[in-house]
C-alpha cells in the first residue's frame, strides 16, 4: 500500500476559486479587500513570506499594504504603526510578520491589534474565541489542514486525532479547531508533545496524525497506526550537498516510510505550506465581508 497525497495546491487553488467569487461581490459594492503586512527588519525568510503574500493580494484583486521598518524600530513607533492601521478603513486585516527584533514586546504589540482585524489569531480575545468554538477568525495553518481533511474526503467525526506538537501557532489551535462540535471536527484529539512518555504508544493510536514538531524526519512508520491519515506541518532545512541550493526541506515525517503504512499523507514540500496564506487571504476577505455586511 501507497497512501494518496493530499496537497496543499490542489485544495487551495479549489478555495481561491471560492475566495475570488466573494471579492467580486465585495468590489460591486465598492469595497476592495484589504490586507497589510509590517515587516521590521531585514530577515530574508520574513522578506520572502511577505512577498509571496503580497504577489497573492494582487492575484486576487485584493488591496496589498506592506509596511517595511527597520530592526531600530522601537517598540513605540511600532505600536503608532500598529494604531494607524486599526484606524485605516482600506486595510480590513493586518499582521505583524514575527519574529520581532529581541527588543520589541511581542505580546504588547499583538495585543494591540484591533481583533477584527487580526488575521492571523494571535490576540488573545481571538485565541480565547477559537477554545470556545465561537471564533471571528481561524489561524491560518491549523484552519488550512482543517480543510484539507474537509476537501480531501476524511472523515473526522469521531475519529481519534493526535496532534504531535503543543506551540501557540499549531499545536494548540489545532487541537482546539478539532474538538468542536461541526463539520471538520468531532473529534476525540490527544495532544502529545516532548514531555510526553512513551510518544509512540500515543501516536499509534491516531486515525488521524497531524504533526507540527519541527524535528526532521521525527516519525517514523512504526510510530503510525495502518491506514492513518499523517498530515505533516514541519518545514525543516536540512543540509544535503547534493541539492543546488545546499540543502533541501524535510518535514518531521519519515514521508518514504510512512507512505507506505498510511492511507493519505502530505507530502514536505507541496502539503500544507500553500494553505496557510491562502488561509490567511480568506481571514482577510472575511474580515472585509464583517465590516461590509
Amino acid at each position: 500500500m501507497s497512501a494518496r497525497l493530499i496537497l496543499g495546491k490542489d485544495v487551495s487553488e479549489e478555495i481561491y476559486a471560492e475566495l475570488r467569487s466573494r471579492i467580486e461581490v465585495l468590489r460591486s459594492k465598492g469595497v476592495t479587500p484589504g490586507l497589510a503586512v509590517v515587516l521590521v527588519g531585514d530577515d530574508p525568510a520574513s522578506q520572502t513570506y511577505v512577498r509571496m503574500k503580497g504577489r497573492k493580494c494582487e492575484e486576487l484583486g485584493m488591496h496589498s499594504v506592506t509596511c517595511i521598518m527597520p530592526a531600530r524600530t522601537s517598540q513605540e513607533e511600532l505600536l503608532q504603526k500598529v494604531a494607524e492601521l486599526n484606524g485605516d478603513p482600506s486595510v480590513h486585516g493586518f499582521l505583524i510578520q514575527l519574529p520581532l527584533p529581541a527588543h520589541i514586546d511581542e505580546e504588547a504589540v499583538i495585543a494591540a491589534i484591533d481583533m477584527r482585524k487580526d488575521v492571523d489569531c494571535f490576540h488573545p480575545a481571538n485565541v480565547g474565541r477559537v477554545l470556545i468554538g465561537n471564533p471571528e477568525f481561524l489561524p491560518a495553518t491549523p484552519a488550512g489542514v482543517q480543510q484539507m481533511l474537509v476537501r480531501s474526503g476524511v472523515e473526522t467525526s469521531g475519529k481519534h486525532v493526535v496532534v504531535v506538537g503543543r506551540s501557540n501557532i499549531v499545536g494548540k489551535p489545532m487541537a482546539a479547531i478539532m474538538m468542536q462540535k461541526g463539520e471538520g471536527a468531532d473529534s476525540t484529539v490527544t495532544l502529545v508533545h516532548s514531555r510526553t512518555r512513551d510518544l509512540p504508544s500515543m501516536t499509534r493510536q491516531a486515525d488521524i496524525l497531524i504533526v507540527a514538531m519541527g524535528k526532521p524526519g521525527f516519525v517514523t512508520a512504526d510510530m503510525v497506526k495502518e491506514g492513518a491519515t499523517v498530515i505533516d506541518v514541519g518545514t525543516s532545512r536540512v543540509e544535503d550537498p547534493s541539492h543546488p541550493k545546499g540543502y533541501r526541506l524535510a518535514g518531521d515525517v519519515d514521508f518514504e516510510s510512512v507512505r507506505e503504512v498510511a492511507s493519505a499523507i502530505t507530502p514536505v514540500p507541496g502539503g500544507v505550506g500553500p494553505m496557510t496564506i491562502c488561509m490567511l487571504m480568506a481571514n482577510a476577505v472575511r474580515a472585509a465581508e464583517r465590516a461590509n455586511p
